[in-house]
């Protein structure tokens, strides 16, 4: 009898020319980008946790939607994070969410999470650059503007 597993296939289709992807160069200047992707149907209602993937020169792979949850949080995977990571062979990552509710003050999750997935990072030489928070309104809250990554 012959035992049978399940193919696995990995796979990222950079077709963008390299000198060609935004570079980001601060806080606002990926706060700007981060806004311009989102959906703004549903930045008000739900919370959606986003992971901006960079190359070595902080030019923007993509933006990778990681979750969406309810009006108050949503679930983030930290296992599913680090295989988009690691299969688009990112350098550095900045980690997004919204507050639909306005609000720019990180929560001790937040906070809890940042710090999760920075040391899980350092395991795999993955810089976390930077942590927004986005409203509605297109302001925007930086974890490393405010010296707590």
């Amino acid at each position: 009898m012959k035992t049978k597993v399940n193919e696995i296939a990995i796979s990222y289709n950079g077709s963008t020319q390299v000198n060609l992807l935004p570079k980001i160069t601060c806080s606002q200047s990926a706060a700007d980008l981060a806004f311009g992707q989102w959906n703004k149907n549903s930045i008000e209602l739900q919370e959606t946790f986003k992971i901006m993937l960079l190359n070595n020169a902080n030019r923007v792979k993509g933006i990778y939607e990681l979750s969406t949850g309810g009006i108050t949080g949503t679930l983030v995977d930290v296992r599913i994070l680090f295989a988009v990571v690691l299969k688009s062979v990112t350098t550095a990552l900045i980690l997004l969410h919204n507050h639909p509710s306005g609000t720019l003050r990180p929560s001790e999750a937040d906070k809890r999470l940042t710090q999760k997935i920075k040391h899980a990072g350092e395991l795999f030489d993955i810089k976390v650059l930077d942590h927004l928070i986005i409203s509605p309104n297109g302001r925007y809250y930086s974890f490393a503007d405010e010296g707590i990554l």
